[in-house]
């Protein structure tokens, strides 16, 4: 029998599985570990959500199959949103459907849309879905590298310059899954009318649109006039409201790529759970106090952090949004790379981080720290890092004996 999959062929080994090997093995040695890896919220779903869930799951009726594009009060609760937090008008029936998640909404419409051999732009690092949900439909992936201190269009001019044939899509992330980067309205013009002009797809996830701090809100791409011509956005409720589990999100935009995209859906599900469509239309409808707490308590831990591991001897830069932040490696580990220095802190620190690496090759020299433990176990992770960085000359050595003896 043969069992030389193509697609799982072209998936390459999941970096992040040697750090959860080592943290399940340390939890189950009754270790104590501070876990800042995996972007999964600790706070509970908010009560009146939960509680909408509850009352609908008791009538009969909505435990049959539901409609794969969303219930229709859920997609004008989604356009309703759109008008009243980016001022965008949106036709329930035509330009948004709901989605199992943003993941599953992208990847299925890179399903629907590739023709194998395509060529696609997207960014590096980025979170995995974005790049392995074309190659997993067959296309060849472009990368061009993002980050700190790199000029994104001339990165984006150098990754179109030498693709052939042209790119049909590009994938946009912002605020940006790992490095929490931001972008304004002018940044959305300016792409909307390279894309144009290079007469491409945009696939923009939106994922953190409510998780920003200070006072800024992330702008839509579809805000641009003419963007619906050409782009897609994805959007989510797990942070927002706290549901990761619940698996709810949207795509909203281009009426093509949401045609495609139901299209798709049609014949691969039947959509969520009735009772959790209900639930997520009253979390958008519904009081919005449960955001601002959100993001308060976020900025509360990244404020925490960032001093917390600054007074421990780790600069990190403060994430403007998300509920992560990108953190170069601290001098001297850098030669490790970040597979090697997050098994290195979790092993002596006790504290687990993602190593950029998983999120590509341009992520190597930082690690994604989530911001998803309570303020008194951050401030423990900063204690237990200032204690590891004090003793890098001694980690270091037994770090390259043990390398040598192996």
């Amino acid at each position: 029998m043969n069992s030389d999959f193509h697609r799982i062929k072209r998936l390459p080994p999941y970096v992040f599985e040697e750090v959860n090997r080592m943290k399940a093995a340390a939890r189950a040695a009754g270790e104590d570990i501070i876990d800042l890896g995996m972007g999964n919220p600790d706070t509970p779903t908010p009560k009146h959500i939960v509680d909408k869930l509850v009352d609908t799951v008791q009538d009969g009726r909505t435990h049959r199959y539901s409609t794969s594009r969303g219930i229709p009060g859920l997609r004008r609760a989604n356009a309703a949103y759109y008008k009243r937090r980016f001022g965008v008008d949106i036709d329930p029936e035509t330009e948004t459907i709901a989605t199992l998640g943003s993941k599953e909404g992208l990847a299925n419409l890179a399903m629907a849309i590739t023709t194998p051999g395509d060529v696609i732009l997207s960014p590096n690092p980025s979170y995995p879905i974005h790049p392995y949900g074309f190659i997993i439909a067959g296309a060849v992936v472009r990368h061009f590298e993002v980050g700190p201190h790199i000029d994104f269009f001339e990165a984006l001019e150098r990754g179109m310059a030498h693709c052939y044939p042209t790119p049909t899509c590009l994938i946009l992330n912002f605020p940006s899954n790992p490095t929490a980067m931001t972008v304004d309205l002018d940044f959305y013009r300016r792409v909307v009318d390279f894309a144009k002009q290079h007469e491409m797809y945009i696939l923009s996830d939106l994922a953190y649109a409510e998780i920003y701090f200070d006072g800024n809100p992330p702008p839509s791409i579809l805000q641009v006039e003419g963007a619906k011509d050409i782009a897609v956005e994805f959007t989510s409720l797990s942070k927002t409201y706290s549901m990761p589990g619940w698996r709810m999100g949207f795509a909203t935009g281009n009426k093509q790529l949401i045609g495609a995209l139901t299209r798709i859906k049609s014949y691969l599900d039947y959509g969520a759970f009735t009772p959790i469509q209900v639930a997520a239309t009253a979390a958008l409808n519904g009081p919005q106090d449960c955001v601002e707490e959100a993001r308060a308590l976020y900025q509360s831990r990244r404020d925490v952090m960032i001093s917390g591991m600054a007074a421990a001897g780790w600069n990190i830069p403060s994430p403007e949004a998300t509920m992560f932040a990108w953190a170069p490696i601290p001098e001297p580990f850098t030669e490790l790379g970040s597979l090697e220095f997050s098994k290195l802190l979790l092993k002596e620190a006790k504290v687990a981080v993602a190593p950029g690496l998983g999120f590509g090759e341009h992520g190597d020299k930082f690690v994604r720290i989530a911001m998803v433990e309570n303020e008194q176990r951050i401030r423990q992770a900063a204690r237990n890092v200032k204690k590891f960085l004090s003793e890098a000359d001694r980690h270091l050595a037994a770090y390259h004996d043990q390398k040598s003896g192996s």
